[in-house]
């Protein structure tokens, strides 16, 4: 099994994404990641979604979703010519004792601190999903909040290929 990055254009109309989503799940295809946001042109918006499969399941999820009305076109992100990120909001609680081992780990992954309270930190960390994955490992040895984070967004390096 692996994992795909799928690229879906579609018009900017209202239930788009639903329409979108429950393709997958009456196909039982499982979205481990999904993005939504308008591109420079507000009438068209851009779904970036992950999946986990085989290449046959990729490629029954990239002709299902062309068939949509709303979809103008499914384009399969190769990750290695593209450049992905996520984005991490996670908050810590903090003391005297771990406000500096926080911050000492924040500098390394090069996450900011966005916000500092008493009782709390909140830190940011933009990278790809490994990096954010590496993070909340060692994260867990102090105690989280709360936290919350983005699917993938990805483009593609060269362009031409579209």
């Amino acid at each position: 099994m692996k994992r795909y990055i799928l690229s879906v254009l579609v018009q900017n109309n209202p239930g788009v994404l639903a329409r979108v989503a429950s393709l997958f799940g009456r196909r039982g295809y499982n979205i481990d990641s999904l993005t939504v946001s308008e591109t420079n042109n507000p009438g068209i918006s851009i779904i970036t979604l992950t999946v986990t499969g085989d290449e046959n399941i990729l490629e029954q999820i990239i002709k299902q979703a062309s068939k949509l009305e709303e979809v103008i076109k499914v384009h399969h992100i190769q990750e290695q010519h593209a450049l992905s990120r996520e984005l991490l909001l996670i908050k810590m609680k903090i003391d005297s004792e771990t406000r500096t081992s926080l911050r000492e780990i924040s500098e390394i992954y090069e996450a900011k601190i966005v916000d500092l309270a008493p009782a709390s930190m909140i830190i940011e960390l933009t990278g790809t999903t490994q990096n954010i994955d590496a993070f909340l490992g060692i994260m867990k040895d102090f105690t989280i909040i709360e936290m919350c984070r983005t699917g993938v967004t990805a483009l593609e390096k060269d362009s031409s290929k579209i």
